[in-house]
């Protein structure tokens, strides 16, 4: 589970972003989580807790945003959710096309209190 390392380094960011411009307190972090990304948004929620144990961000609340994931067909231009139709364009059925959308992991924002 790759989530619990990734998800001490975000909380480790945050927490330098705070210090650095005088924030005392945090009251969420929203991340953006691509539905094709590598990060499971679950396991981050699981995680999160004892990435901010003892920490300044110990109270904070986590905020995740799936990002869908998108694509646009080489062939006929149409814009598409991969997941949705399984990995082939919806209007020409072929599965050559560029990838838009959805393997994000961001921090999209820090809520201060």
């Amino acid at each position: 589970m790759h989530e619990l390392s990734v998800i001490i380094e975000v909380a480790k960011q945050v927490e330098a972003i705070a210090i650095e411009n005088n924030i005392t307190e945090v009251d969420s972090i929203v991340l953006q989580i691509g539905e094709i990304s590598s990060m499971i948004p679950r396991y981050i929620e699981e995680c999160y807790p004892a990435a901010v144990d003892r920490t300044m961000l110990e109270k904070t609340k986590l905020v995740i945003e799936i990002v869908k994931a998108t694509a646009n067909c080489d062939h006929c231009d149409q814009v598409f959710n991969i997941v949705d139709s399984e990995g082939h364009c919806p209007i020409c059925q072929t599965k050559d096309w560029t990838l838009l959308t959805g393997k994000e992991f961001i921090i999209k924002e820090i809520i201060v209190c």
